[in-house]
């Protein structure tokens, strides 16, 4: 049977969750806390950032040759994956040639820096950054709105949401909420629902909200909440959303679209970018 890669991204996320860890509530999105390439100094995607458990520097086994260095015995691979653009010419209806692109996904192995023996990490921890989290929370959301006209309204009530037709962010008083993080992860999430809107990223549309297809969205505007948190170094418990209801959800979900993680993980990223006002990461490239 050929190796199927959508597969095996799927399982190893699934396998976390069913050990107790929700992979996207935790420090991935390549601050001093995320997974880096050796190769490029640079924080991996946010779907590769989801599957290496351990922060870090990573390498293949020739870059860890090719340094002086050998890996341990014992010492287990770690596999991340990749888009690589293929094209493929063919010949329309008129006689006229033309070339289509369509990306495949790819994967290579890499193991963490100490798993080699006889090599130092190439580059220290990046520091952290300096600034306080609320005010840079704050900051953050206050220039998203600005920037890109979508409105934000605070009604007294039960529930957050983010309205397509009216492209409007509603929320809660804030005073109403138990904790700052509570407020923030409740914020940047239906943010994130935001950035899909046909203006920005044209990811959704109007008749997808309530509906299966909307459904899904909500784990890229959970992955999109959580990378804005661990950007700011807000702490948050989650205790709600870590309910055997909640885990049973996405475990559902994941087992019924074994291309759900990849696709949820890569508009999360586009996302997260668009909230910052930052180019979006790079695509890893197959490492030599």
């Amino acid at each position: 049977m050929a190796f199927d890669i959508y597969e095996a991204v799927t399982g190893r996320i699934i396998q976390q969750i069913e050990a107790g860890t929700i992979p996207w509530e935790r420090p991935w999105t390549g601050l001093q806390d995320g997974a880096f390439s050796r190769s490029t100094g640079k924080p991996y995607s946010f779907i590769n950032q989801l599957m290496l458990v351990k922060p870090g520097e990573y390498l293949t086994l020739k870059q860890c040759n090719e340094a002086g260095g050998k890996i341990k015995k014992g010492a287990k691979s770690n596999m991340v994956v990749f888009w690589k653009v293929y094209a493929k010419e063919k010949t329309d209806d008129n006689g006229e040639k033309k070339t289509d692109t369509f990306p495949i996904l790819r994967y290579y192995r890499v193991f963490h820096i100490e798993d080699c023996e006889g090599i130092e990490p190439k580059r220290d921890k990046t520091e952290p950054r300096i600034f306080n989290p609320v005010e840079e929370a704050e900051r953050i959301a206050a220039d998203y709105f600005t920037r890109t006209g979508c409105k934000l309204v605070h009604v007294a009530g039960n529930s957050a949401s983010y309205n397509f037709n009216l492209d409007r962010v509603k929320m809660p008083l804030k005073e109403q909420f138990v904790s700052e993080a509570e407020y923030y992860s409740t914020l940047f999430h239906e943010m994130t629902h935001s950035t899909g809107h046909k203006k920005r990223l044209d990811r959704l549309e109007s008749a997808a909200f309530g509906s299966e297809v909307y459904s899904r969205e909500e784990l890229v505007a959970e992955i999109g909440a959580a990378a804005c948190m661990n950007h700011l170094g807000i702490e948050t418990d989650k205790s709600f959303r870590n309910s055997a209801a909640y885990i049973d959800n996405w475990l559902t979900a994941l087992k019924n679209d074994k291309k759900l993680i990849v696709t949820a993980a890569s508009k999360a990223e586009k996302a997260f970018a668009l909230i910052l006002n930052e180019e979006a990461a790079a695509t890893e490239q197959l490492a030599s």
